[in-house]
């Protein structure tokens, strides 16, 4: 598979990635009527559903990835290539941002535009540390034992942590910049993104150290 046609599909994986999670989180919170339990049931149920779908979907041309943290650990574990790692990258937030942007034409909301919505302060931090090491837990173990049910076991692990952390699990630095452009549900203030960035990365290289020495083969 050619560098081109990988990124491609994890741009567009990434895109639909974020119109799952934000317009999910639009209708939910329209139809909720102001119960915000219902709103979030709503937001976790169709984000893991989607990531069930896009996993499968992408998975085989691109690694679907969709996730800066993940591209880079598996870079770190030695299977995604470190020359291709910005290319990654680079994709995953324009695909972020083209999908909150195409969420929001869906739903008649402006293009772009900065969230209100305060997440910050060290519990909703460590919430993140959590919610990312857990991801690159159930990743790196999934695919070493179960590499056909990983997208099962990373949609149930997104699922359950919108309900088990303070945070509702963003777990990805992409998703959580983007996510600053939406004033709705799913948004998170602009300033408040870098704790929840350094977090996420802390989550996530303390997670590709503890798995990848549990996982590593034994010598003969």
């Amino acid at each position: 598979m050619t560098l081109s046609r990988r990124v491609v599909a994890e741009g567009l994986g990434t895109a639909f990635l974020l119109v799952t999670v934000v317009g999910s989180g639009i209708m939910g919170e329209r139809l909720a009527g102001g119960n915000i339990g219902l709103a979030l049931l709503a937001n976790a149920l169709a984000t893991g559903a989607g990531l069930i779908a896009l996993i499968l979907t992408f998975g085989p041309l691109s690694g679907a990835h969709f996730n800066p943290v993940v591209t880079l650990s598996d870079a770190w574990l030695g299977n995604t290539r470190w020359r291709d790692v910005p290319a990654y990258v680079m994709v995953q937030i324009v695909g972020a941002f083209a999908g909150v942007a195409a969420a929001h034409l869906m739903f008649g909301e402006p293009l772009f535009f900065a969230s209100q919505h305060i997440r910050t302060g060290a519990a909703q931090w460590w919430s993140e540390f959590v919610a990312t090491f857990g991801l690159l837990a159930v990743i790196i173990g999934c695919t070493r034992n179960h590499p056909k049910i990983t997208p099962f076991g990373v949609a149930a692990y997104i699922t359950a942590a919108y309900w088990f952390t303070a945070s509702t699990s963003f777990a990805n630095p992409t998703v959580t910049l983007a996510r600053s452009v939406t004033n709705t549900f799913a948004g998170i203030r602009p300033t408040d993104t870098f704790g929840f960035i350094a977090a996420q990365l802390g989550g996530a290289t303390a997670a590709t150290v503890v798995f990848g020495w549990l996982y590593r083969p034994n010598k003969s």
